[in-house]
């Protein structure tokens, strides 16, 4: 799997590698590397935490939406 990542410098990251959101060599997927949260997930599954800026901050490019999606 290739990532590429495509927002993230969290400026309240002390390590500088925080928070970040990738694409990745699968088309339509996005991958996010956050902060563990104590909510339940299912199994190979976590919920995390990023700040609202680093999706903001062009983790998605405005790209028009696929036919039906």
């Amino acid at each position: 799997m290739k990532l590429t990542k495509v927002a993230g410098e969290d400026p309240d990251c002390d390590s500088g590698d925080c928070a970040d959101v990738f694409t990745m060599d699968q088309p339509g997927k996005i991958v996010v590397q956050g902060y563990l949260t104590d909510h339940p997930a299912p199994a190979g599954e976590a919920i995390v935490m990023i700040p609202e800026r680093v999706l903001r901050d062009r983790a998605i490019p405005e790209q028009p939406c696929p036919a039906g999606g």
